[in-house]
């Protein structure tokens, strides 16, 4: 596709994110039903007019559950994105603009944490700190700043060679204003890209954590959770599970192609 192209379909995924953003922050508004309400009279009801979801087995509405749990997931996602993005990125920045022992430092303890298996190390941290929203947050921060302490590495490095940096040195900039003025300016733009696309595929680690107990906890409205729940009457009430699942589909599908659609619009490669 042209350059045309790819701007109008960045301007539909991110309509559709838009769409979702405000469904999580303006949706619990909305909904009449408490999603933490038990009411056993009305377990397992099928979708209907006055259930569009069903009921869970506890007799909660699912659909609002789901519109709360937009809320729970894209904090969760967001906060998780943000923390290892900045981590990594400031200690990419460190290692490439510092070197020598500062940077083999670093650089080997990034090595050894990506020795481990990601979802695998991030199972056994919130294993270890207990299964709650907020240590879910924290054990996928501590497993994922490693690959933007590779990108930030590697970028400041180019650009610590380049030849306004040189003529900036010589001018006399100090390496702090030299930091937040040359480097990091230019090396957000593609920490975005990466954090956009890496959206996506959080949602489904902190679904999955939650799925398998070491995330959110009842009676918490989350995506993953709800799975877990809906699985244990699966054969019963099939939409306790469907939903939820559709939910983190059509999701994470709308936040994989808005990231792919940015990367598109910022390449340099791109003709007008």
């Amino acid at each position: 596709m042209g350059k045309h192209d790819d701007k109008f379909m960045f301007r539909v995924y991110s309509g559709i994110v838009i769409f979702i953003v405000l469904v999580a922050a303006i949706g619990p508004f909305l909904c009449t039903a408490d999603p933490y309400n038990s009411n056993m009279a009305n377990s397992l009801l099928a979708p209907s007019a006055d259930h569009w979801f069903g009921t869970d087995k506890l007799g909660r509405d699912c659909f609002t559950r789901i519109i709360y749990g937009a809320r729970v997931s894209l904090s969760m996602t967001i906060a998780t994105v943000v923390i290892m993005s900045c981590v990594g990125t400031l200690i990419g920045i460190i290692s490439g603009y510092c070197g020598g022992w500062i940077e083999m430092v670093l650089m080997r303890f990034t090595d050894m944490m990506m020795a481990f298996p990601g979802i695998v190390l991030a199972i056994a941290i919130a294993g270890v700190l207990g299964g709650s929203v907020v240590n879910t947050v924290l054990a996928l921060a501590i497993v994922g700043w490693t690959k933007y302490a590779r990108l930030g590495r590697s970028l400041t490095i180019k650009l610590k060679h380049s030849e306004f940096i040189a003529a900036a040195v010589t001018n006399g900039t100090k390496p702090f204003p030299l930091l937040y003025r040359h480097i990091v300016p230019n090396i957000f733009p593609l920490v975005v890209v990466t954090a956009a696309m890496d959206i996506g595929s959080m949602i489904m680690e902190i679904a999955g954590l939650s799925f398998l107990g070491f995330g959110a906890q009842p009676p918490t409205a989350e995506w993953g959770l709800m799975l877990n729940e809906g699985r244990q009457v699966l054969q019963t009430a099939p939409w306790a599970m469907i939903f939820p699942g559709l939910a983190i589909l059509f999701v994470v599908a709308t936040f994989n192609l808005w990231g792919d659609a940015l990367r598109d619009i910022m390449d340099p490669s791109k003709s007008a």
